[in-house]
């Protein structure tokens, strides 16, 4: 299976290392990949079970930065919401809600380099909703660290407590969905073998990931927050449309 799934491997190693740069984490990345080779229920499977892997390394790589009170006050509602979003994909058509939130997240983007240096207060209630939308839709579409990363860069925080946080709150979102996706029967056993591949991916990506953010200002860290955002989206707005 391994030799069948190269180029699929290659680029979870590419994303992985994007994602860690960028610091939301790979799925905005790694969702559109695996849909090349997956159908969409085995996306959403593949896709939890690999960032449950990538989130401990990001963790471990980062863990000085980790601030608990961000991490509770957004994690939280994103557990919550990512089960709600993750049961409902049995009933939803997802594709309309992709679509709007994708739209919204180039937006939104835009708007914060147009005015880069303007901060949204980091009050409970902008953390509890970017907690609910950024679990909702992961929980439906398998990928809500964009929303997650424009409520974090939007508080202009340092790169390595944004990861780290990031990273924490998108392990309990991705333990969460896992487990009903699995329930559900979304990760299927013809594929446990790329599990150990895919930690092996995880490790590496995260690690070369921080070893470019060692090199990359803190200005241009929230830049290419942003930018992937707004180039991913796109892309998504595409494939939607097509």
């Amino acid at each position: 299976m391994f030799e069948k799934y190269y180029l699929f491997v290659l680029l979870a190693l590419i994303s992985e290392i994007i994602g860690t740069t960028s610091g939301f984490g790979s799925s905005i990345l790694f969702v559109p990949i695996a849909s090349m080779f997956f159908d969409f229920k085995t996306v959403l499977g593949i896709t939890a079970v690999f960032h449950v892997f990538s989130n401990l390394s990001k963790i471990a790589l980062f863990k000085q930065g980790i601030q608990k009170d961000i991490a509770l006050k957004l994690g939280i509602p994103a557990v919550v919401f990512v089960i709600i979003g993750a049961w409902l994909t049995a009933y939803l058509p997802v594709k309309y809600m992709e679509l709007g939130m994708n739209f919204a997240l180039a937006l939104l983007s835009i708007y914060l380099i147009i005015n880069f240096n303007k901060t949204i207060e980091q009050t409970n209630s902008n953390l509890y909703l970017g907690g609910v939308a950024s679990g909702f839709l992961a929980g439906v579409a398998g990928t809500g660290g964009a929303i997650r990363g424009i409520t974090l860069s939007a508080f202009h925080l340092p790169k390595e407590i944004f990861i780290a946080t990031s990273a924490l709150i998108d392990l309990g979102v991705d333990s969460s969905r896992a487990v009903v996706y699995v329930a559900n029967g979304y990760f299927q056993k013809e594929y446990i073998v790329l599990i150990p591949v895919l930690i092996g991916v995880s490790v590496l990506g995260s690690y070369l990931g921080k070893l470019i953010l060692q090199r990359t200002s803190e200005k241009a860290f929230r830049y290419i927050v942003l930018a992937v955002i707004v180039c991913t989206s796109a892309f998504q707005i595409l494939k939607l449309l097509h």
